[in-house]
């Protein structure tokens, strides 16, 4: 279904893309183009929302960009307050008054994971404050399936992933594009 929901909204690309993790791939996948859509937000959601029902949740975060809407959303459908982090001097960082308590049992919430770079730059600036990460949700999970956290997805999409020395579409000459908000060093 999530998958209908990603298609249906132009949301599964195909090409040569630069990841945050520095790699690149023969897909991506822009959730953005289907969070536009409360409606499909939501609709894309309800699933992963059912399982997390399981979890003892005070607040939800995601790391900005790509978390913020997926936060809201979880919040939203969960009762629970949402807020982000954002990077500042490169440093994933809890501001503009947001608050987490000690002990706060946190969900961390991503559009997709593929490596968990944002989800775990977040996971450190929520301990930082005492609070408890107790899981990671998204819409999509890209992962290799070694997450040492839980990680609850509405869908699991495999696209093909190439260290850039060994990328084919780079000898093949494609274009390589940066769809991504992370500046890249």
């Amino acid at each position: 279904m999530v998958i209908e929901l990603l298609e249906k909204s132009e949301a599964l690309l195909k090409g040569h893309f630069l990841l945050s993790s520095g790699k690149h791939s023969d897909g991506y996948v822009q959730c953005a183009k289907l969070l536009q859509y409360p409606d499909r937000a939501e609709e894309g959601l309800k699933e992963v929302v059912a399982r997390l029902k399981e979890l003892e949740i005070d607040i939800v975060v995601g790391p900005a960009m790509g978390g913020i809407v997926v936060a809201y959303e979880l919040g939203r459908q969960l009762g629970k307050p949402a807020i982000f982090t954002e990077r500042v001097d490169d440093k994933m960082t809890v501001r503009r008054g947001f608050e987490i308590g000690q002990g706060d049992k946190v969900l961390i919430a991503e559009d997709v994971v593929t490596t968990g770079k944002s989800a775990f730059e977040a996971i450190e600036a929520v301990e930082k404050l005492g609070g408890e990460v107790v899981a990671i949700a998204s819409l999509v999970d890209r992962t290799d399936g070694s997450l040492e956290i839980p990680l609850y997805s509405a869908t699991k999409v495999k696209i093909n992933t190439f260290d850039p020395a060994d990328c084919p579409l780079c000898k093949a000459g494609e274009e390589l594009i940066k769809p991504g908000s992370r500046k890249i060093k």
